[in-house]
Protein backbone atom coordinates (compact mmCIF):
# COMPACT_ATOMS: atom_id res chain seq x y z
CA UNK A 1 0.00 0.00 0.00
CA UNK A 2 1.15 3.82 -0.43
CA UNK A 3 2.01 5.92 2.04
CA UNK A 4 -0.11 8.32 2.60
CA UNK A 5 1.00 11.93 1.15
CA UNK A 6 -0.29 14.42 3.22
CA UNK A 7 0.55 18.36 3.15
CA UNK A 8 2.20 20.61 6.45
CA UNK A 9 -0.32 23.21 6.42
CA UNK A 10 2.54 25.84 7.87
CA UNK A 11 3.67 26.97 4.79
CA UNK A 12 -0.13 28.29 4.19
CA UNK A 13 -0.36 29.42 7.81
CA UNK A 14 -1.47 32.71 6.11
CA UNK A 15 -4.53 30.98 4.78
CA UNK A 16 -7.99 30.11 6.27
CA UNK A 17 -7.60 26.38 6.67
CA UNK A 18 -11.06 25.98 4.46
CA UNK A 19 -8.39 27.22 1.40
CA UNK A 20 -5.93 25.33 2.52
CA UNK A 21 -8.08 21.91 2.48
CA UNK A 22 -9.37 22.73 -0.77
CA UNK A 23 -6.44 23.84 -2.04
CA UNK A 24 -4.88 20.48 -0.84
CA UNK A 25 -7.54 18.25 -2.21
CA UNK A 26 -7.71 19.53 -5.56
CA UNK A 27 -3.71 19.03 -5.57
CA UNK A 28 -4.09 15.33 -4.67
CA UNK A 29 -2.99 14.86 -1.26
CA UNK A 30 -5.12 12.75 1.21
CA UNK A 31 -4.81 14.64 4.74
CA UNK A 32 -2.94 17.64 6.55
CA UNK A 33 0.02 17.90 8.88
CA UNK A 34 -2.49 20.61 10.66
CA UNK A 35 0.01 23.14 11.96
CA UNK A 36 -0.53 25.02 15.34
CA UNK A 37 -0.54 28.46 12.91
CA UNK A 38 -3.01 30.81 11.71
CA UNK A 39 -6.69 29.61 12.67
CA UNK A 40 -5.39 26.13 11.29
CA UNK A 41 -5.69 24.91 14.84
CA UNK A 42 -6.34 26.90 17.93
CA UNK A 43 -4.85 24.80 20.48
CA UNK A 44 -6.77 26.62 23.48
CA UNK A 45 -10.15 26.59 21.26
CA UNK A 46 -9.30 22.90 20.81
CA UNK A 47 -9.54 22.10 24.58
CA UNK A 48 -12.06 24.78 25.53
CA UNK A 49 -15.01 23.41 23.07
CA UNK A 50 -15.86 20.15 22.13
CA UNK A 51 -17.44 21.68 19.40
CA UNK A 52 -14.04 23.13 17.45
CA UNK A 53 -12.06 19.85 17.00
CA UNK A 54 -15.26 18.48 15.42
CA UNK A 55 -15.24 21.71 13.50
CA UNK A 56 -12.25 21.44 12.20
CA UNK A 57 -12.28 17.72 11.33
CA UNK A 58 -15.43 18.41 9.38
CA UNK A 59 -13.87 21.31 7.37
CA UNK A 60 -11.15 18.75 5.72
CA UNK A 61 -13.80 15.89 5.66
CA UNK A 62 -15.43 18.07 3.39
CA UNK A 63 -12.62 17.36 1.16
CA UNK A 64 -11.73 13.70 2.22
CA UNK A 65 -8.94 14.85 4.13
CA UNK A 66 -7.36 13.26 6.89
CA UNK A 67 -5.43 14.82 10.13
CA UNK A 68 -2.94 12.51 11.31
CA UNK A 69 -0.05 14.48 12.56
CA UNK A 70 -0.68 18.02 14.73
CA UNK A 71 2.54 20.21 14.37
CA UNK A 72 3.87 22.32 17.00
CA UNK A 73 7.08 23.74 15.85
CA UNK A 74 6.71 27.60 16.94
CA UNK A 75 5.70 26.85 20.81
CA UNK A 76 8.12 23.95 21.04
CA UNK A 77 11.10 25.71 20.27
CA UNK A 78 10.24 28.12 23.13
CA UNK A 79 10.38 25.13 25.96
CA UNK A 80 14.28 24.59 25.73
CA UNK A 81 15.78 27.49 24.45
CA UNK A 82 17.52 30.81 26.03
CA UNK A 83 14.30 33.03 25.11
CA UNK A 84 14.74 36.23 23.66
CA UNK A 85 12.22 39.06 21.57
CA UNK A 86 12.85 36.35 18.47
CA UNK A 87 10.21 34.09 20.20
CA UNK A 88 7.85 36.83 20.78
CA UNK A 89 6.55 36.17 16.85
CA UNK A 90 6.40 32.88 17.22
CA UNK A 91 4.15 32.04 20.31
CA UNK A 92 0.58 33.27 21.15
CA UNK A 93 0.20 36.21 23.79
CA UNK A 94 -0.98 33.82 26.42
CA UNK A 95 2.47 32.02 26.03
CA UNK A 96 4.65 35.07 25.65
CA UNK A 97 2.90 36.71 28.71
CA UNK A 98 5.44 39.21 29.92
CA UNK A 99 8.73 38.09 27.93
CA UNK A 100 10.15 36.39 31.17
CA UNK A 101 12.48 33.95 29.46
CA UNK A 102 11.84 31.29 32.65
CA UNK A 103 7.98 31.88 32.54
CA UNK A 104 8.01 31.77 28.84
CA UNK A 105 9.35 28.56 28.32
CA UNK A 106 6.86 27.12 31.56
CA UNK A 107 4.13 28.38 29.68
CA UNK A 108 5.10 26.66 26.30
CA UNK A 109 5.77 23.45 28.14
CA UNK A 110 2.54 23.53 29.23
CA UNK A 111 0.93 24.55 26.02
CA UNK A 112 2.80 21.68 24.45
CA UNK A 113 0.96 19.99 27.16
CA UNK A 114 -2.27 20.91 26.20
CA UNK A 115 -1.70 20.27 22.33
CA UNK A 116 -1.00 16.57 22.95
CA UNK A 117 -4.40 16.88 24.34
CA UNK A 118 -5.77 18.78 21.47
CA UNK A 119 -4.19 16.04 19.18
CA UNK A 120 -5.91 13.45 21.19
CA UNK A 121 -9.71 15.25 20.62
CA UNK A 122 -8.51 15.43 16.97
CA UNK A 123 -7.37 11.38 16.75
CA UNK A 124 -4.07 12.39 15.48
CA UNK A 125 -1.49 9.72 16.88
CA UNK A 126 1.05 12.29 16.40
CA UNK A 127 2.15 15.90 17.44
CA UNK A 128 5.52 16.92 15.62
CA UNK A 129 7.60 19.71 16.22
CA UNK A 130 10.63 21.81 17.86
CA UNK A 131 11.88 21.39 21.20
CA UNK A 132 14.50 24.05 21.41
CA UNK A 133 18.08 24.01 22.94
CA UNK A 134 19.51 25.00 25.94
CA UNK A 135 22.79 24.64 23.55
CA UNK A 136 22.50 25.96 20.49
CA UNK A 137 24.79 28.82 20.86
CA UNK A 138 27.43 26.66 21.89
CA UNK A 139 26.68 24.97 18.34
CA UNK A 140 29.82 25.81 16.58
CA UNK A 141 30.41 28.36 19.06
CA UNK A 142 33.64 29.87 20.71
CA UNK A 143 34.83 29.06 23.40
CA UNK A 144 33.86 25.59 23.02
CA UNK A 145 31.50 23.95 25.81
CA UNK A 146 32.89 21.74 28.29
CA UNK A 147 31.57 18.44 28.39
CA UNK A 148 29.89 19.28 31.91
CA UNK A 149 28.17 21.88 30.05
CA UNK A 150 26.74 20.02 27.20
CA UNK A 151 25.70 16.98 29.65
CA UNK A 152 24.02 20.04 31.39
CA UNK A 153 22.09 21.03 28.79
CA UNK A 154 21.11 17.52 27.45
CA UNK A 155 19.55 17.09 31.15
CA UNK A 156 18.07 20.66 31.05
CA UNK A 157 16.38 19.06 28.11
CA UNK A 158 15.24 15.75 29.53
CA UNK A 159 14.14 17.78 32.73
CA UNK A 160 12.03 20.17 30.45
CA UNK A 161 10.33 17.20 28.21
CA UNK A 162 9.96 14.33 30.42
CA UNK A 163 6.74 16.14 31.77
CA UNK A 164 5.22 16.48 28.31
CA UNK A 165 5.69 12.51 27.54
CA UNK A 166 4.00 11.88 30.55
CA UNK A 167 1.27 13.59 28.83
CA UNK A 168 1.81 11.82 25.66
CA UNK A 169 1.60 8.63 27.70
CA UNK A 170 -1.83 9.70 29.55
CA UNK A 171 -3.13 11.00 25.84
CA UNK A 172 -2.00 8.02 23.32
CA UNK A 173 -0.02 9.70 21.50
CA UNK A 174 3.31 10.02 20.01
CA UNK A 175 6.34 12.93 20.06
CA UNK A 176 8.10 13.32 16.88
CA UNK A 177 11.21 15.74 17.44
CA UNK A 178 12.15 17.45 14.29
CA UNK A 179 16.18 16.58 14.08
CA UNK A 180 16.99 20.13 12.79
CA UNK A 181 19.66 22.91 13.45
CA UNK A 182 18.58 25.05 16.55
CA UNK A 183 17.16 22.30 18.50
CA UNK A 184 19.19 19.40 20.94
CA UNK A 185 18.82 16.53 17.85
CA UNK A 186 20.36 17.58 14.72
CA UNK A 187 22.44 15.09 13.59
CA UNK A 188 23.30 12.01 13.68
CA UNK A 189 24.89 11.85 17.52
CA UNK A 190 22.69 14.42 19.06
CA UNK A 191 19.79 12.09 18.02
CA UNK A 192 21.26 9.39 20.05
CA UNK A 193 22.53 11.31 22.86
CA UNK A 194 18.78 13.18 23.36
CA UNK A 195 17.10 9.63 22.48
CA UNK A 196 19.42 8.49 26.17
CA UNK A 197 19.29 10.85 28.20
CA UNK A 198 15.07 10.62 27.92
CA UNK A 199 15.91 7.02 29.07
CA UNK A 200 14.81 5.67 25.49
CA UNK A 201 11.34 6.35 25.95
CA UNK A 202 8.41 5.37 23.71
CA UNK A 203 6.67 8.74 23.55
CA UNK A 204 9.75 10.01 21.92
CA UNK A 205 10.83 9.80 18.78
CA UNK A 206 12.03 11.71 15.66
CA UNK A 207 10.45 13.65 12.59
CA UNK A 208 13.19 12.24 9.99
CA UNK A 209 13.92 15.73 7.79
CA UNK A 210 16.62 15.05 4.89
CA UNK A 211 16.96 18.17 3.66
CA UNK A 212 18.84 19.80 7.16
CA UNK A 213 21.06 15.91 7.17
CA UNK A 214 21.56 16.31 3.39
CA UNK A 215 23.81 19.86 3.92
CA UNK A 216 25.12 19.27 6.85
CA UNK A 217 26.89 16.62 5.39
CA UNK A 218 24.91 13.45 7.10
CA UNK A 219 23.53 10.62 5.17
CA UNK A 220 20.17 10.51 5.09
CA UNK A 221 19.69 6.71 4.30
CA UNK A 222 22.34 5.92 7.10
CA UNK A 223 20.21 8.38 9.85
CA UNK A 224 16.85 5.88 8.58
CA UNK A 225 18.65 2.50 9.70
CA UNK A 226 20.07 3.97 12.99
CA UNK A 227 16.92 5.13 14.08
CA UNK A 228 14.44 2.46 12.30
CA UNK A 229 12.26 1.99 15.36
CA UNK A 230 12.18 6.50 16.33
CA UNK A 231 11.04 7.71 12.94
CA UNK A 232 7.51 8.40 13.77
CA UNK A 233 6.91 11.03 11.08
CA UNK A 234 8.69 11.82 7.86
CA UNK A 235 8.89 15.11 6.06
CA UNK A 236 9.77 15.51 2.62
CA UNK A 237 12.07 18.52 1.99
CA UNK A 238 14.98 19.31 -0.28
CA UNK A 239 17.70 21.52 -0.48
CA UNK A 240 20.74 21.89 -2.96
CA UNK A 241 24.40 23.19 -1.69
CA UNK A 242 25.59 25.88 -3.55
CA UNK A 243 29.19 26.13 -2.19
CA UNK A 244 31.11 28.29 -4.65
CA UNK A 245 34.19 28.41 -2.97
CA UNK A 246 33.15 32.02 -1.16
CA UNK A 247 29.48 30.30 0.51
CA UNK A 248 29.33 28.10 3.49
CA UNK A 249 27.10 25.69 5.00
CA UNK A 250 26.08 27.80 7.89
CA UNK A 251 24.41 30.20 5.10
CA UNK A 252 26.16 33.79 6.25
CA UNK A 253 23.18 35.30 7.53
CA UNK A 254 21.93 35.32 4.34
CA UNK A 255 17.78 34.97 3.30
CA UNK A 256 16.84 31.47 1.54
CA UNK A 257 16.79 32.63 -2.25
CA UNK A 258 20.27 34.67 -1.97
CA UNK A 259 22.04 33.74 -3.81
CA UNK A 260 25.05 33.96 -1.99
CA UNK A 261 24.18 31.34 -0.31
CA UNK A 262 26.06 28.03 0.58
CA UNK A 263 22.79 25.57 0.53
CA UNK A 264 19.14 26.31 -0.66
CA UNK A 265 15.81 25.19 0.02
CA UNK A 266 14.26 23.20 -3.14
CA UNK A 267 10.99 21.82 -3.76
CA UNK A 268 10.78 18.02 -3.45
CA UNK A 269 12.59 16.76 -6.33
CA UNK A 270 14.19 19.91 -7.77
CA UNK A 271 17.41 19.77 -5.04
CA UNK A 272 19.87 17.10 -4.52
CA UNK A 273 18.55 14.73 -2.48
CA UNK A 274 18.28 10.48 -3.73
CA UNK A 275 14.88 10.36 -3.42
CA UNK A 276 15.23 6.43 -4.54
CA UNK A 277 17.63 5.64 -1.69
CA UNK A 278 15.39 7.29 0.63
CA UNK A 279 12.45 5.51 -0.15
CA UNK A 280 14.03 2.53 -0.47
CA UNK A 281 15.56 2.71 3.33
CA UNK A 282 12.02 3.34 4.49
CA UNK A 283 10.55 0.38 2.93
CA UNK A 284 13.75 -1.69 4.66
CA UNK A 285 12.82 -0.14 8.04
CA UNK A 286 8.98 -0.65 7.76
CA UNK A 287 7.54 3.12 7.96
CA UNK A 288 4.27 3.52 6.80
CA UNK A 289 3.17 6.29 8.19
CA UNK A 290 2.77 9.71 5.94
CA UNK A 291 4.88 11.36 3.97
CA UNK A 292 4.28 15.20 4.69
CA UNK A 293 5.69 17.78 2.03
CA UNK A 294 6.59 20.96 4.10
CA UNK A 295 6.89 22.92 0.90
CA UNK A 296 9.70 26.05 0.64
CA UNK A 297 11.12 27.02 -2.42
CA UNK A 298 12.22 30.55 -2.15
CA UNK A 299 12.46 30.19 -6.62
CA UNK A 300 8.78 28.84 -7.19
CA UNK A 301 4.94 29.76 -7.10
CA UNK A 302 3.86 28.40 -3.50
CA UNK A 303 0.61 26.72 -5.31
CA UNK A 304 2.57 25.42 -8.26
CA UNK A 305 5.75 23.96 -6.28
CA UNK A 306 2.52 22.23 -3.47
CA UNK A 307 0.81 20.35 -6.18
CA UNK A 308 4.15 19.67 -8.11
CA UNK A 309 5.52 18.00 -4.75
CA UNK A 310 2.08 16.05 -4.45
CA UNK A 311 2.78 14.12 -7.69
CA UNK A 312 6.53 13.91 -7.44
CA UNK A 313 6.20 11.81 -4.05
CA UNK A 314 3.50 10.18 -5.34
CA UNK A 315 5.50 8.81 -8.40
CA UNK A 316 8.63 7.96 -5.88
CA UNK A 317 6.94 6.59 -3.50
CA UNK A 318 7.44 2.54 -4.90
CA UNK A 319 5.99 -0.25 -2.83
CA UNK A 320 9.03 -2.54 -1.61
CA UNK A 321 8.99 -6.52 -1.35
CA UNK A 322 7.15 -8.49 0.64
CA UNK A 323 8.83 -8.24 4.04
CA UNK A 324 8.61 -12.14 4.53
CA UNK A 325 10.35 -12.51 1.30
CA UNK A 326 13.68 -14.10 1.52
CA UNK A 327 17.03 -11.96 0.76
CA UNK A 328 17.74 -15.11 -1.94
CA UNK A 329 15.80 -16.88 -3.61
CA UNK A 330 17.09 -20.48 -2.53
CA UNK A 331 17.22 -19.69 0.78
Amino acid sequence: MPRPVILSSGAFADLPLATVAAKAAEWGYSGLELCCQGDHLEVQQALGSADYPAGRLAVLADHELQCPVIAAHHVGQAVCDAVDERHKSLLPDYVWGDGDPSAVRERAAAEIVSTVRAAQALGAGVVCGFTGSPLSSHVLGWPPPSGEVVANGFRAFADRWHPILDACHEAGVRFAAHVHPGQVAFDYYTAERALEVLDGREEFGLLFDPAPLHWQGVDPVAFLRRFADRIYHVHVTDAVLTLDGRSGVLGSLLPAGDPRRGWQPRSPGRGGIDWDAIVRALNEIGYDGPLAVDWADPGLDRDFGAEDACRFVKQIDVPGPPRSRPAFRNL
